[in-house]
């Protein structure tokens, strides 16, 4: 293909896996970058806070670039944006108030805001970046100020969905703009690029307004505190909690740093109307009558340090939770998080309260902000591509998004089910995948949030899996003669008091190594630990079929 009749779509992260979404357009020799999302890491990761996208390619294109622009304000799509900036540092920013309200706190907590170029946008307004020209389409989803884009070039227009749904009534009034979608089908779309998360999901998904009866009803029937947990973006859910607050005669009390902030700047923008006097401080809830009280609490995914995890085993602020409170976790469970959730919901319940969760149960406790089958079947009847590539998903997900678009007849070119790196190439004539673009993962490490390397992850999991042994060996440095007997000294590994004598005969190993090696070697530490390493490890294989981690440590007499 001619790259100038062909535009270039390279995904960094987002396909055959959920979280860190980020996609590279590009024409010619100019780029744009759609988002900066980054993934939470599961239990096998320990230690790892985040993980974001390894974006070589952007930093070996960096001139390329002319614009980020952000979709929607959730973390899988603006989260790694604070480890992107610094190499794009001379690009413009795109996005809604909300969005970059969101943004903003992020590069202010990396020192970064002084440096960004923000543009904000509204929805229906078109902005030109270099060869792209951008429309910013509203969609409903479960953050405020979401939008799809329509990205003109020379070549075609392609529309990148983002998250969304097709909500008919939405608590802010404002629907998905179906209309301008179906404009843009009349047109001509070159490509679409939709999102996948829902489309195992049959029907519609439900409308945010459906959480407000089984809402409505829990506050009517506590008799005590009632303790909210959801996303923190969720900003229409956390309204609804303000609305019957409110007209049950409780106060508001918030607790969660990262609750704080979205809540503070939702209000500060106008996205979230509290009425005067309805909030109190959290401290001030251990003088009010329980029957008085909201609480609105991060840890909706059981995370241990957040608050109602913390407040589920008596360890927040001294404020318990007693056998009249009610406790609503208003979130889907994120895969991965299980365990997390059902040890916290665990623990709710030893504490006497009624807990509730999205069971399936109607009418729902939460909702998807996410399209479900038949939304994405109208998505593509009204836009009716040439190429349809779906997106935001595990690869089932994708696969299962595209034989939808085949059996529905309304893509009339490829449909091309693609992975993150993947080089696709469109034009009029086709759609195909053409190389890999280098991509990756990137640890990001709890508490210094500082890049981790693979092997570091790796000897963790090593170390979790088959623990550690410390053989302490005294050896004189002029004679290479031990001077007392080697201990040995293990942590994960085996239980002492009845394995005895597998560390007996461990020890016994190590001396027979001493014994073949010359005082030459005896004498060059790193080749004598390398030494016992090796041979401890073979025979601790032999023994118990574990690997664990060898670490000999010399005193040097």
């Amino acid at each position: 293909m001619n790259s100038q009749e062909s535009i270039e779509a390279i995904p960094l992260g987002g396909l055959g896996e959920f979280g860190m979404n980020m996609m590279v357009f590009r024409y010619g020799s100019q780029m744009i970058v759609v988002d900066s999302g980054l993934m939470f890491p599961d239990e096998e990761l320990l230690g790892i806070d985040v993980i974001v996208p390894d974006i070589s390619f952007l930093i070996d294109n960096a001139s390329q670039v002319q614009a980020i622009v952000l979709t929607h304000g959730h973390e899988d799509h603006i989260g790694a944006l604070p480890f992107v900036f610094p190499a794009l540092s001379h690009v413009p920013i795109y996005g809604t108030r909300y969005t970059l309200g969101l943004a903003s706190a992020k590069l202010a907590e990396h020192q970064l805001l002084d440096q960004a170029e923000l543009v904000t946008v509204e929805a229906g307004q078109t902005r030109q970046m270099g060869e792209f020209q951008v429309e910013f389409i509203h969609v409903t989803h479960s953050v405020v100020d979401a939008v799809m884009l329509a990205i003109a070039t020379p070549a075609g227009v392609i529309l990148h969905t983002g998250d969304f749904k097709i909500d008919s009534s939405p608590l802010d009034g404002r629907v998905t703009d179906l209309p301008r979608i179906a404009e843009y089908g009349r047109r001509g779309v070159l490509a679409l690029f939709s999102d996948s998360t829902n489309v195992d999901r049959p029907g519609i998904t439900p409308s945010e307004t459906a959480v407000i009866e089984k809402l409505d009803e829990i506050f009517h029937h506590a008799p005590g505190k009632v303790i909210v947990s959801c996303f923190t973006s969720s900003i229409h859910r956390i309204q609804t909690v303000f609305n019957l607050a409110q007209r049950y005669g409780r106060k508001v009390a918030i607790a969660g740093r990262s609750m704080l902030s979205t809540t503070k700047i939702a209000h500060q923008l106008g996205y979230l109307n509290i009425p005067d006097g309805l909030l109190v401080k959290i401290q001030d809830v251990r003088r009010m009558l329980p029957e008085h009280v909201v609480l609105i609490l991060t840890g909706c995914q059981g995370q241990p340090l957040a608050a109602l995890p913390q407040m589920a085993v008596d360890n927040f602020k001294n404020i318990r939770i007693g056998s009249d409170d009610t406790v609503v976790i208003s979130a889907r469970i994120i895969p991965g998080n299980e365990k997390t959730i059902s040890r916290m919901v665990n623990h709710l319940y030893k504490r006497g309260a009624a807990v509730h969760y999205d069971d399936g149960s109607q009418p729902p406790i939460h909702v998807s902000g996410h399209a479900s089958s038949e939304e994405l079947k109208l998505l593509l009847n009204l836009v009716r591509p040439r190429h349809f590539v779906p997106i935001h998903g595990e690869y089932r997900q994708l696969y299962r998004h595209a034989e939808l678009a085949r059996n529905l007849h309304a893509v009339g070119g490829t449909v091309l089910v693609a992975e993150t790196g993947d080089r696709i190439q469109l034009s009029r004539q086709g759609a195909e995948v053409n190389g890999k673009a280098p991509v990756g993962r990137i640890f990001i490490d709890e508490g210094s949030l500082d890049e981790l390397e693979e092997v570091v992850v790796r000897d963790r999991r090593h170390l979790s899996e088959d623990g550690i042994v410390l053989p302490i060996l005294a050896i004189n440095k002029a004679s290479g003669q031990m001077e007392t007997q080697p201990e040995i000294i293990t942590r994960g590994f085996v239980f002492v008091d009845e394995d005895d004598t597998l560390l007996e005969e461990a020890r016994d190993r190590v001396l027979e190594t001493l014994e073949d090696s010359s005082v030459e070697e005896r004498t060059d530490w790193s080749l004598i630990k390398e030494k016992i390493r090796t041979d401890l490890r073979r025979f601790l294989f032999k023994q118990t079929s574990k690997r664990p981690l060898v670490l000999p440590v010399i005193l040097e007499i």
